[in-house]
């Protein structure tokens, strides 16, 4: 059974971990535009809130935490700096420091891996990565983490970016030079398992330029990752979606921005980044066996493992993201800021050979004996734009943000060894005109605003493969018109107490490809196609956050309905997701905190509670029966169990520093029946995870002008465990998380 909150939240409590983490991170300016806009806040006001803690997500102009009504999590440059002594994983210091986000993959794929049991919004510098035409669940790993500076996170659905943030928005933004002059900073990184194909390498390179009125920043980077292992020292399968094992990755970024007009108000700006990451292709996955109930049985489980080898004829997996960014803005437009933000993204994922049923064609090959590729290619291209204007209509503290997002879409899967078509090509285009007012009353700030989304999509027409009957499908058009709203407030009590509560809307599409490549039945219109329209997303939130001047804590609990809405489950023919449409509630609680002991003290913990319910049957289009009622518990590919996790960081030296740190995800069993009165049939659905808990360390030692020494030790016990999503059985799933992993980092900067 699920552990209760009450146990985890006092043993949250007897560890001294509390304070808020979420909310009071030391964070950097965003951007170079948000240190002038920080400047126009009174004294008072300075004295009121941090300036330093501010967020340009969902607002897209600099505001303070203290006056957003939401749960925000700022993971700073510091916590991002430790992640990466012990993992090069992507996604890996948000499960560390966001309590709604999943376990991480431990892969190039982002399966399972879900925010508030939602699949989030992924920004790069506000550019969105991914397309929700088709989520190839590949979005999590785009560009090399050495260049980000800091994450900003807004947890639940939110329609401020557009179409996608069902469970939040997740803004990763890249570095800002902040030094005059000129910086360079190399880092070097080996890791081992203590095998001889476990090796890794990582090289990069950043060099920055501050001067006057522009800055410059460039950064490359390069990793070679060898094979890796779990704790019983037997080698890890390759991911089906894609592995970071037997991978090479490069990273290229450029970013430069120069100041004009008087005093500098103006700014532009433009940053290109191209990342790619490669399977090495010396490796081929063998397949485990769960016990003897699997198929065919064995007397002893065993996991997915890996043997040298390669399937002849196949390619290598990859991600290949490439983006360009450009920015104006102007501090003194009309009274307000104006921002406004062009940009063009292509993005190319290829995945792992498979010889499934619904890969087969017997014009092509015998049948069980054909190998294929799936390769998602998405384009998109946008422009987005906000006014800012503070004081409106002579009002002190009435603040209007305003503006229109117009935004294309372009997204299709093929089977790349044969060059068949799988999900046919998809075009959507989006304008969203939108208004938000927040008013600043004393020490309570309130905040409203609507988003209109007026957007369409059209799909070609297309024929299915040979697994699905090679049905014709016309294509067409649907529409997609919706009005969004958001209300809050939050109120400051004191200088370190506030409250607030929050009711906000989101947008989504509902992964569009899968329902389209399953089409079996003839006649069908994708104009026609209910599976096909919106998720409409409702989300009621409430807080509270306390500061002091040692520590930190606070807590937020939520709710979310989307009653025409999503969730995954397996085809129990070919193992492979399928998309169920019917209600979904999730609720969750969430507590994070913070405690300085002295300057040489710190500790810091979070812990996260969620559960889902949805229909085991969805309303039926003749109108012969209604959904079903919420019977159906949401099991761990959609929302992860209990997560505890916390970390103790010890300044022993002037020049040095150790930070201990461990993640618990608690075993939890879920389970659920109903009966369908129209006909009478039956519904049941019963999953039981087990929990692990995994220890990392982080040692740093400054030599001073000779740079840093780094020492990173993942899986500090060497714990031998499951992944809580690959316990779920699935097509070739079962794989074990990686074991004790060593790390050795060398930066200096000059």
């Amino acid at each position: 059974m699920i552990k209760p909150l009450s146990a985890a939240i006092s043993s949250i409590l007897l560890l001294s971990v509390i304070g808020s983490h979420a909310q009071a991170q030391d964070a950097t300016p965003a951007s170079n535009t948000d240190t002038s806009k920080d400047a126009k806040k009174t004294d008072k006001e300075k004295s009121a809130v941090n300036l330093q803690q501010v967020i340009v997500t969902g607002t897209r102009s600099p505001k303070s935490v203290d006056e957003i009504p939401g749960a925000i999590t700022v993971v700073s440059k510091e916590e991002i700096q430790h992640t990466l002594l012990v993992t090069e994983d992507a996604t890996a210091v948000l499960a560390r420091s966001v309590p709604g986000y999943a376990e991480s993959s431990q892969a190039m794929s982002n399966t399972g891996e879900t925010l508030r049991g939602r699949i989030p919004l992924r920004l790069f510098d506000g550019v969105p990565q991914g397309s929700p035409l088709r989520e190839g669940t590949r979005n999590g790993t785009f560009t090399d983490m050495g260049i980000v500076g800091r994450v900003e996170v807004i947890n639940g659905p939110s329609a401020s970016e557009g179409i996608g943030a069902a469970g939040g928005i997740i803004n990763y933004i890249s570095k800002v030079p902040t030094k005059e002059g000129n910086e360079t900073t190399l880092t070097t990184r080996y890791q081992t398992q203590g095998y001889s194909d476990s090796g890794s390498w990582k090289v990069g390179a950043t060099f920055a330029r501050k001067q006057d009125n522009y800055d410059v920043l460039l950064a490359g980077s390069y990793i070679d990752r060898g094979i890796t292992y779990d704790g019983n020292g037997r080698r890890i399968g390759l991911n089906t979606s894609g592995s970071l094992s037997d991978s090479t990755s490069k990273n290229v970024f450029v970013k430069a921005g120069v100041n004009f007009g008087e005093n500098n108000e103006q700014r532009l700006q433009f940053s290109f980044s191209k990342f790619r990451i490669e399977g090495k292709g010396e490796y081929i996955q063998v397949l485990g066996c769960r016990g003897p109930t699997d198929n065919p049985p064995c007397a002893v489980p065993r996991t997915n493992t890996s043997e040298k080898g390669h399937i002849f004829g196949s390619k290598d997996a990859f991600n290949d993201f490439k983006q360009y960014n450009l920015q104006y803005t102007n501090e003194k437009f009309f009274g307000g800021f104006l921002d406004i933000n062009a940009y063009k993204a292509d993005q190319a994922m290829r995945y792992l050979p498979e010889n499934t049923e619904d890969k087969q064609d017997p014009l092509i090959a015998p049948l069980n004996t054909l190998f294929d590729q799936s390769e998602i290619l998405a384009h998109k291209k946008g422009i987005r734009t906000s006014w800012t204007r503070p004081d409106i209509f002579n009002i002190t503290g009435l603040e209007l943000h305003t503006g229109i997002d117009i935004a294309k879409d372009q997204a299709q899967q093929r089977l790349a060894l044969t060059n068949r078509l799988w999900v046919p090509p998809m075009n959507y285009k989006s304008v969203a005109p939108y208004a938000q007012l927040s008013w600043d009353i004393g020490p309570i700030t309130v905040s409203g605003g609507y988003r209109r989304e007026d957007d369409k999509l059209d799909v070609n027409s297309y024929t299915t493969t040979y697994y699905r009957n090679r049905v014709f499908v016309q294509g067409g058009s649907l529409n997609y018109k919706e009005g969004l709203k958001n209300l809050g407030a939050i109120w400051r009590v004191n200088d370190e107490w506030s409250v607030f509560t929050s009711y906000s809307e989101g947008f989504t599409l509902p992964n569009i490809g899968i329902p389209l490549r399953n089409i079996n039945v003839p006649g069908q219109s994708v104009s026609r196609i209910r599976d096909l329209n919106a998720i409409i997303f409702k989300n009621y939130e409430a807080g509270f956050n306390w500061r002091g001047e040692s520590g930190a804590f606070g807590a937020t609990h939520y709710v979310s309905k989307s009653p025409f809405g999503s969730s995954l489950a397996i085809d129990p023919h070919t193992s492979d997701f399928i998309l169920s449409r019917a209600p979904v509630r999730i609720e969750g609680t969430e507590v994070t905190g913070e405690w300085r002991f002295n300057p040489a003290w710190k500790v810091t913990g979070l812990y996260s509670h969620i559960t889902g319910k949805t229909s085991f049957w969805s309303a039926d289009p003749a109108g012969r029966y209604g959904s079903g009622g919420l019977n159906k518990p949401l099991g761990v590919l959609d929302i992860n169990p209990d997560k505890l996790a916390g970390a103790l960081t010890w300044k022993f030296l002037p020049q040095a520093d150790a930070t201990l740190g461990f993640t618990s995800l608690f075993g939890r069993h879920v389970s659920g029946s109903d009966t369908r009165a129209y006909d009478g049939a039956t519904f049941s659905y019963s999953e039981q995870t087990h929990g692990y808990t995994l220890w990392d360390l982080g040692v740093n030692y400054d030599l001073q002008r000779y740079g840093k020494l780094s020492l990173g030790v993942e899986n500090l016990t060497d714990k031998q465990y499951i992944l809580s999503w690959s316990q779920l059985a699935g097509y070739q799933n079962y794989w074990a998380g990686r074991g004790r992993v060593t790390s050795l980092t060398y930066t200096i900067t000059f």
